[in-house]
């Protein structure tokens, strides 16, 4: 089983939304149909996913995530660019086994 943490934006350099989860596809249809309404994705329409990183532990994912939300936003915006520098949604490209 495998474990993610995953950075969705509202745009390029937009508002961004830092997450983890075991299920990265059900996760990330949850945050497109706005499944929680009043959520904060669905307030701020932060649907794109820009950054996946995956992990072998759910301990190891929940420790990224937590540092990640500690960054400033120069830092995630860093990291963005260096992985996905169009800022392309990546749902489309996810492979296989991930879904």
């Amino acid at each position: 089983m495998s474990f993610y943490v995953y950075i969705l934006a509202s745009r390029r350099n937009g508002t961004l939304y830092i997450g983890q989860t075991d299920t990265l596809t059900r996760r990330l249809w949850e945050h497109r149909d706005h499944i929680r309404p009043g959520a904060f994705t669905e307030r701020y329409g932060v649907t794109r996913l820009v950054h996946v990183e995956t992990f072998e532990t759910r301990d190891a994912a929940k420790a990224r995530e937590r540092a990640m939300k500690k960054w400033n936003r120069l830092w995630k915006l860093e990291l963005i660019e260096r992985t996905n520098p169009g800022w392309k949604d990546l749902y489309d490209t996810l492979e296989h086994e991930i879904r």
